[in-house]
């Protein structure tokens, strides 16, 4: 039978200190047992490695001729078990994530210039997917979601600031069209549509007297992405509802105007999202902990 890894590098131990106890105390096991490893590593080698006195141990010819050829593979390999140390330490490696795109632009961009500054080893790829991705088994290390409601085996972990639904058209169309005053007048408005990857239309939620309320709107135009459903209104096509950090910069110029403040409904969060059954990678809690901060 082939010696183990274990015993050889007791037994170099053994002849390097040359002595049971010295060798034991090193290995936090007992001189007995380390000389029973010792009596089975030499009738599995059919050979004696050491010679033994009630004063000292030595190696033989034999053994001291192995010991000359495992010092430096043992030195080897406890450099090999050191890099891998030093790389749990320092995070590398490329760190999968799949993002639907607002969050990828709210969220995630605006983080990831100093994340990859503080880990230069760190490549982090991005899948923008607004889809309900199998984070697992597709591959991914990590995902990002809106709202916490995620399988039971996953780990969420708050990414960003609040986020806030806005109401929001052209002050030319109000002019044309008038402005609604409660969420139930929009359907009588033409509205901007979302539609999920999954071919669902996003039914707008507000808030009346402290009730979540749902309006299932209707318009002449849908897309599955902010960026045209907010070019759209700007363009007076109809009345969109956006994350309102996508839309502060046209309020401001006046481009826009928010309309049913008063119904909106109460933040919500983005969330980083993991399998809590997997061990985790040194890049991915580098930016686990790089959010948390």
């Amino acid at each position: 039978m082939t010696p183990d890894l274990h015993d050889l590098d007791a037994f170099a131990a053994v002849a390097r200190h040359r002595s049971f106890r010295k060798a034991a105390a090193e290995r936090g096991v007992s001189a007995s047992a380390l000389s029973h490893a010792m009596r089975s590593l030499e009738e599995r080698l059919g050979m004696r490695l050491l010679h033994r006195t009630t004063r000292s141990v030595t190696p033989t010819e034999a053994g001291q001729r192995l010991l000359e050829r495992l010092d430096p593979a043992l030195r080897e390999v406890a450099d090999a078990l050191a890099d891998l140390t030093a790389l749990q330490a320092e995070p590398s490696g490329t760190l999968r994530l799949n993002v639907p795109r607002p969050a990828a632009r709210l969220v995630l961009a605006p983080m990831l210039a100093g994340f990859v500054a503080k880990y230069p080893r760190v490549r982090v790829d991005v899948v923008t997917d607004d889809g309900l991705a199998d984070i697992v088994g597709d591959g991914f290390d990590a995902g990002i979601r809106f709202g916490e409601s995620l399988a039971g085996d996953m780990v969420a972990v708050p990414v960003g600031p609040p986020q806030r639904f806005a109401c929001v058209a052209a002050p030319a169309y109000l002019a044309l069209r008038g402005t609604p005053q409660t969420p139930r007048e929009l359907l009588g408005h033409a509205c901007i549509g979302r539609r999920f990857p999954s071919g669902k239309r996003y039914a707008w939620e507000f808030q009346a007297n402290g009730e979540p309320l749902t309006i299932e709107v209707s318009g002449p135009l849908t897309f599955d992405d902010d960026v045209p459903m907010i070019q759209a209104a700007c363009d007076g096509a109809g009345v969109a509802y956006v994350y309102e950090a996508m839309v502060r910069d046209d309020l401001a110029a006046g481009r826009l105007k928010a309309i049913l403040a008063g119904y909106a409904a109460p933040p919500g969060r983005f969330f980083l999202y993991y399998s809590g059954r997997r061990h985790l990678p040194a890049a991915l809690r580098a930016l686990v902990d790089f959010i948390r901060v």
